[in-house]
């Protein structure tokens, strides 16, 4: 037993495994959220062996060098306390910085037990995102919220999609994107307005209930019905939505919907916080990758 701690790049089936921590951690991950995580950035998943035995891994996801995001950092119980978390923690951050362009930015969303940790390693805090849940009867009252025009996001081109995603999120993500919006056991949405998009969302299941994530509009109204609509796929269960707290108008649409704060982290940026539209974000896509 050499008791030396070893940092590599983590396999496919190793994903499906921290995967399965992050389960048991209550972090709920969606039924198919390993797959489409490996398709954005399969160098992205970094693993920790003690003497041969996968103790720990994360994610140090790259967007085309411009803008990385630390997620999915999990220990097993059993070997915390120990620094080999860390060991493990710094050694990504090293690692996604290497893969960064000089200047970009890294983000993270932490729990809050863990914020004054990370801000010695140079994190500094932006805002809370906050966890709600809803319990969606078995038939949910369906209306056209104020009248909004509600379809399917593949109605519009994805180049527009990928263009609006882009005012609220930091770097360009199409491979991402993509998988996201057309995965499986999902429902993506698109408010459209005098024929342009005014915004999207995305619900999907998960191993309790379902998530909404990403939730972009141009204001209230659109969000309000897009939820609407998205809450009716999860109906019969339970409905969850990681709405940023630096949006009033967000914090306002949970409330409406009588959602019940469940768990929170703290957004926070190595390096200059992006430039974003913060007044368009009403859910942020994933923790695991921003």
């Amino acid at each position: 037993m050499s008791n030396q701690l070893v940092i590599r790049n983590m396999t496919r089936s190793e994903l499906d495994e921290l995967v399965g921590w992050a389960a048991r951690e209550g972090w709920n991950p969606g039924l198919h959220d390993a797959e489409l995580f490996w398709a954005t950035d399969p160098e992205a998943f970094i693993a920790a062996d003690l003497d041969g035995k996968l103790i720990g891994g994360g994610a140090i996801t790259s967007y085309n060098g411009e803008f990385g995001f630390m997620g999915f950092f999990i220990v097993r119980p059993e070997y915390r306390g120990r620094g080999l978390g860390n060991a493990l923690w710094h050694a990504r951050r090293e690692r996604l910085l290497a893969r960064l362009r000089p200047g970009a930015s890294i983000g993270m969303d932490g729990v809050f037990a863990m914020q004054d940790y990370y801000a010695k390693g140079g994190f500094v805090f932006s805002h809370r995102n906050m966890r709600f849940r809803a319990e969606i009867p078995e038939r949910p009252a369906t209306s056209l919220v104020d009248g909004q025009d509600i379809v399917p996001l593949a109605t519009f081109p994805f180049d527009q999609v990928l263009d609006y995603d882009r005012t609220c999120f930091p770097a360009s993500r199409p491979t991402f994107l993509r998988g996201w919006i057309a995965q499986p056991d999902a429902l993506a949405l698109g408010c459209r307005r005098e024929g342009r998009l005014s915004g999207f969302g995305v619900v999907r299941r998960c191993r309790e209930g379902c998530k909404i994530g990403p939730l972009f509009t141009d204001d209230a109204l659109a969000a309000n019905a897009l939820y609407s609509h998205l809450a009716g796929f999860a109906a019969g269960g339970p409905l969850f939505l990681d709405a940023p707290e630096n949006n009033s108008a967000a914090m306002e649409l949970v409330h409406q919907h009588g959602m019940i704060e469940v768990f929170g982290c703290a957004r926070m940026y190595l390096g200059p916080p992006p430039a974003l539209a913060h007044e368009r974000v009403f859910g942020v896509t994933t923790f695991e990758l921003g």
